[in-house]
């Protein structure tokens, strides 16, 4: 990952650590394999009507966690190296007329400059928004 790249994640990472941002994660392959198993574990045990009740109990347990709060950090750090770019061009954006020498250099910059702070999370979460189709969380 290139230096400035790497700067600018961590101070993604540190901006969200230091709000406390959650953001929801979907899991819909996970939640069509609890359907899946409940339906097979039901057909097993009661035949055609356990396949019925074990669906409808699979399809009810998927859907009521279907999405999960994670700490915003921990997503990031998982992007792949396309919507790491995405997020990379978002904040840049704002920090365009900023130089920094490495990334405690950048935080203590950004996070000494309130309207600058805020310019960035308002990139980030409009990213994590848009392009990650995520619900958003503070503080619990």
């Amino acid at each position: 990952m290139a230096p400035r790249m790497d700067d600018i994640m961590r101070l993604c990472c540190e901006i969200s650590a230091h709000d406390e941002i959650k953001v929801t994660v979907k899991n819909s392959a996970k939640g069509a394999m609890v359907a899946a198993g409940g339906a097979f574990v039901g057909g097993m045990l009661a035949g055609p009507p356990g396949l019925a009740v074990g669906g409808t109990v699979g399809s009810l347990v998927s859907w009521l966690t279907s999405e999960q709060f994670r700490p915003l950090p921990q997503i990031l750090m998982e992007l792949p190296p396309a919507q790491r770019q995405q997020l990379y061009d978002q904040v840049a954006a704002v920090l365009n007329n900023l130089n920094w020498t490495d990334a405690a250099q950048l935080i203590a910059l950004v996070m000494g400059n309130a309207t600058l702070q805020q310019q960035v999370t308002a990139a980030l979460l409009n990213y994590v928004t848009k392009e990650l189709r995520s619900e958003v969380r503070y503080k619990d």
